[in-house]
């Protein structure tokens, strides 16, 4: 069955996409809310609404920011689930100090996303992240200390990388901001 725009960008369907991302079950995060199996899927399938106290649960559970389960708003019929306009960006991510993430993609249906971050002058990643996923980061501007598994690399605008898998850190240790597009599959955010 073809999906509507509206479809495709519901709440519903990120939290079904992040729930599946984790690896988790209907079952299993029903379980850790403390919810029935029938409201959760109600919910992903956008037949029930969740309140606001069920959203930290939700957000909690699947370990994102609330602020990523709300929607970008704004966005004219004919755009919803194409087109993100720069002052809709849906902000997401780890919320490390000195990051700033914002979701690219339209929502988080697809089997990767896209993701901008903006990482704050001297800040770092202080302990290694590891994450099941594929990615592939370009830097738009400024100057970025990557670790993957062990090596260091010192990347300047317009260089790119690869992390499969594999533990990493980053670091900004320039008195300029450093901003990248993240490709990330699946989708974690």
């Amino acid at each position: 069955m073809l999906q509507t725009s509206t479809e495709i960008s519901s709440l519903g369907a990120d939290i079904r996409a992040l729930r599946k991302a984790r690896g988790l079950t209907l079952s299993d995060l029903a379980d850790t809310l403390g919810r029935s199996v029938g409201w959760l899927s109600q919910v992903e399938r956008d037949l029930s609404e969740p309140g606001i106290d069920d959203l930290r649960d939700l957000a909690k559970a699947l370990d994102v920011s609330i602020s990523s389960l709300f929607g970008a708003g704004g966005a004219p019929a004919n755009e919803a689930g194409y087109v993100v306009r720069a002052g809709s960006r849906r902000p997401i991510g780890s919320r490390e100090k000195g990051l700033v993430e914002e979701l690219l993609s339209p929502d988080l249906t697809d089997d990767f996303e896209v993701v901008h971050s903006t990482f704050a002058p001297f800040s770092k990643l202080e302990v290694p992240n590891q994450r099941p996923t594929q990615e592939v980061g370009y830097i738009l501007s400024g100057k970025l200390r990557v670790t993957i598994d062990g090596r260091s690399f010192d990347l300047n605008a317009c260089d790119s990388f690869r992390i499969k898998g594999d533990p990493y850190q980053w670091e900004n240790p320039h008195p300029d901001p450093c901003q990248v597009i993240w490709i990330i599959s699946p989708p974690i955010y």
